[in-house]
């Protein structure tokens, strides 16, 4: 943690405190450059830095509002001396330099073995496989994820803590000039040069250009001490390398591994794999080992052999080197595999392109079970980053596809277009995404194998969602104007200063987390809550990026957690334990926990009383997690006869609260209050609240519906004439008593519609009037009396909303409106509007 005047002195801004309340916000401990990631605003520092994208001092009128007064600035925002009170203002000409300059002096203060890793590919995979070798020996700090940008470096290093034996980043490029200031940020004393490939070329004249620009990642550090000598790892088989250390006069000792060299640092020899693994044997220091990796590609060889080579070169004994190889996994890789329409499957890597990485997909697709029995169709955009000319770069591509025996290639883009006649397979070209899409050329694939690989920049991801698309007549219509009209209506019952938590679990009511989360978002909500960790997942995939609470977190999907940055609940001593020892293994730190107490309830938490002495103690002893807030459920809130027990729920709750609140230096945010309790207990609000099914339109006092959000709705599949005394449906449960017209309509118990509304219990709307449910709902249909009602094939049924509400469903069901609302099924498509 550091004091704003230290900050100041380490970096040469100029601070500039606003009003006498700023004393109390003088200390940093989190810096902060993507306002949607704020966790802790009290001691966060906000670096407003301007890219190509935006100006990040837009956003500090929305993080002052929520609570953060420690700002980094190029420029001083209008009237900051009334809007910004309480606030430091650190004047500097470039607010990233700055960043990187704090970072470069944070690290200064650590006299460790530090390893730097660049490269074209591999960088992520070989700082992860590198770190299971190293930490059962040293505490390790490492980038998150793939933290090897200008912003991501620097965030990183400032990970480093007095307990760090070990530090591993990544450093990543795009254009000359940048390594240098990654450079000074990492000073490593031990880097890796990973596989040089295609990727990010097009802003270097050439591949040797890049090459020797990631060299000065592992120039001499005239910040490290004289004694301290740098080593590099290296592919001591690539010529281009070996040229370009010689070309920028490395200086360093060089640790080669080699498959030609004997004399090599690691010689490696005698490679042997199958579909599973692959087993080689490595000479080191004149003794000879087998070791095994559980995977059979060439990259992974790569990757394993250069951590290989670093560990040993660390001090990790060499048997445990080889023990420890065997238990690697794979890093997460950004290819999906999912079952698409016409029996085809789906492969998505549609995060990136260039000639390796369609080199990977091909080889991760050729190894495939169903490949020989199954066509293969690639799906491929412009190649934007290659340094090649067209010419050459599509006869590799040509090359690249031959070789792995594709059958239809579809270029898409202006390029792939000119270049056409280099392909001779069976090929289909279109100008754009769009033109595919409109052309009908996906429809017509029929169990196939569909590699989509292309540019983030041709919206591939439109392809996948084409081809996954499951037609139903049944929808559900989410209208997303009256959603933020609850949401304001629990609004203007709070205070400005209270925060509030949104829960989308359950898909969100039935409604669909994905837009319903990205509609919150945009209204600024502080919180999603999520029951599941897989539900937060898919919100990240979905681009949220708001805080995301997980309220019932399984040990078994920490890793999903930590990797979506999702924030658990903790109710136990059990599942708090496990989580830190999972946050400690990923080699992070302070990572946000809600803290749960049972005053009541009963279901799930901490006992407020009897548990507390212990909980604290485990949080000061630790610094694996924080507690970000600590929160209970009332049992009644919605009820006046529970209210006595209401209250003596919050005094139980506030005691404990403060009780952790005065253990743990940053500030936790109390919340107790669900939807009825925003309403009925004002003076209950605290620090936040949550906001439930109010949001989706049911008050939960009266049980009626406010203003309907969701509308369930189907179509006439076909009308019949039916005798009376005949029977409808299964069972021969739905009798005649009279001539009937009787409708069937796509919808049945799979789609979420309750099999106790049949023989006559429930009813639909039918051109606004009532249409009783006739014999037993099936599965996928169900049968409606329409005797009465003009209506034809196509005409629109209403299952519930505008005109029936869900309540009238949950009446007659004796459930509540939730339980109807989250059982609407998956297989119903969500349909989002605004009036």
């Amino acid at each position: 943690m550091y004091s704003i005047e230290e900050i100041t002195a380490l970096t040469g801004a100029h601070v500039l405190s606003v009003g006498k309340e700023a004393a109390q916000h003088a200390e940093v401990e989190w810096l902060l450059t993507d306002s949607r990631s704020l966790k802790f605003p009290e001691k966060t520092l906000f670096f407003a830095i301007k890219t190509g994208r935006g100006d990040g001092a837009r956003y500090i009128p929305q993080l002052y509002a929520r609570g953060v007064r420690n700002f980094v600035v190029s420029e001083l925002p209008t009237e900051y001396e009334e809007r910004y009170v309480g606030s430091h203002f650190l004047m500097t000409p470039n607010p990233l330099m700055t960043l990187q300059r704090l970072a470069q002096r944070h690290r200064e203060k650590f006299d460790i073995p530090v390893v730097g890793i660049t490269g074209s590919n591999g960088k992520t995979v070989v700082k992860e496989w590198l770190y299971e070798l190293l930490r059962p020996d040293f505490a390790v700090t490492r980038s998150p994820r793939s933290y090897n940008s200008q912003i991501g470096v620097p965030l990183s290093v400032w990970l480093l803590t007095e307990r760090s034996q070990m530090g591993l980043f990544e450093a990543g490029i795009s254009q000359v000039g940048e390594m240098a200031r990654l450079q000074d940020i990492i000073q490593p004393t031990l880097g890796i040069l990973t596989n040089i490939g295609e990727a990010h070329q097009e802003n270097f004249r050439t591949k040797r250009e890049k090459c020797k620009e990631k060299l000065a990642l592992f120039e001499e550090c005239a910040a490290l001490p004289p004694e301290t000598e740098l080593a590099l790892v290296c592919n001591g088989d690539d010529a281009l390398v070996g040229e370009c250390l010689q070309e920028v006069g490395f200086a360093g000792t060089l640790l080669t591994w080699s498959r030609q060299d004997r004399d090599a640092y690691v010689y490696v020899c005698d490679i042997v794999g199958d579909d599973a693994s692959t087993v080689f044997r490595f000479l080191w220091k004149g003794q000879e080992r087998e070791a095994r990796i559980p995977f059979s590609d060439a990259a992974s060889l790569e990757n394993a052999v250069s951590s290989l080579t670093a560990a040993l070169y660390l001090g990790i004994d060499a048997d445990a080197v080889v023990e420890r190889l065997a238990r690697l996994e794979a890093v997460a890789m950004r290819m999906e595999v999912k079952q698409g329409m016409n029996g085809c499957t789906l492969v998505n890597d549609s995060y990136n392109s260039d000639l390796h990485s369609l080199d990977i997909a091909l080889d991760f697709v050729n190894r495939r079970q169903d490949r020989q029995e199954r066509r293969l169709t690639l799906v491929l955009s412009d190649i934007l980053q290659s340094g090649l000319s067209d010419e050459e770069l599509y006869a590799a591509v040509n090359h690249l596809v031959e070789g792995y025996r594709v059958d239809c290639l579809v270029g898409i883009g202006e390029a792939m277009g000119r270049q056409m006649s280099q392909f001779r397979l069976e090929s289909r070209f279109f100008s754009s995404t769009e033109e595919l899409l409109q052309s009908g050329f996906l429809q017509s694939l029929h169990d196939q194998i569909l590699l989509i690989k292309g540019a983030r920049s041709f919206g591939f991801d439109r392809i996948s969602t084409a081809m996954e698309m499951r037609v139903h007549q049944t929808i559900l219509e989410v209208n997303l104007n009256v959603l933020v009209e609850n949401l304001n209506y629990y609004r203007n019952m709070m205070r400005p200063e209270t925060k509030m938590v949104c829960m989308v679990k359950a898909s969100a009511y039935g409604a669909g987390a994905v837009e319903i989360a990205r509609t919150l978002q945009e209204q600024r909500v502080d919180y999603l809550a999520v029951a599941v960790a897989d539900e937060g997942v898919t919100l990240r995939k979905a681009g949220i990026t708001q805080g995301i609470m997980v309220m019932n977190p399984e040990i078994a999907a920490f890793r999903e957690i930590l990797e979506a940055h999702l924030e658990p609940e903790v109710y136990s001593f059990a599942l708090l334990e496990a989580f830190i020892s999972a946050v400690q293994r990923e080699g992070l730190k302070n990572w946000p926990v809600h803290i749960k107490l049972d005053t009541g309830m009963h279901r799930l938490g901490f006992h407020p009383e009897k548990d507390m002495e212990r909980l604290v103690d485990i949080l000061r002893n630790q610094d694996a997690v924080m507690p970000r807030s600590v929160f209970s459920h009332f049992v009644g809130s919605d009820s006046e006869t529970f209210d006595d027990f209401t209250t003596r729920q919050f005094a139980l709750f506030s005691k404990a609260a403060n009780k952790l609140q005065a253990a743990v230096p940053n500030k936790i945010l109390r919340h107790i209050c669900n939807s009825a309790a925003i309403e009925r207990f004002p003076q209950f609000h605290l620090d936040m609240v949550r906001l439930g099914i109010g949001l989706y339109g049911i008050n939960p006092v009266t049980n009626q519906v406010m203003s309907n959000v969701s509308t369930l709705k189907s179509v006439i599949l076909q009308t019949r004439e039916v005798e009376m005394g005949e029977t409808v449906g299964y069972s021969r449960k739905g009798k005649v008593v009279r001539p009937s017209k009787i409708a069937a309509v796509p919808i049945g118990y799979a789609d979420g519609l309750n099999r106790h509304l049949g023989n006559g219990a429930g009813y639909c709307l039918v051109n606004g009037k009532q249409a009783a449910y006739v014999g037993n709902i099936c599965m996928d249909v169900c049968m409606i009396d329409v005797t009465d009602i003009d209506c034809k094939e196509g005409d629109e049924v209403v299952i519930f909303g505008t005109g029936l509400p869900v309540t009238q469903l949950s009446d007659t069901l004796q459930t509540i409106p939730y339980e109807v609302l989250t059982s609407v099924s998956e297989r119903v498509a969500r349909v989002y509007y605004q009036d």
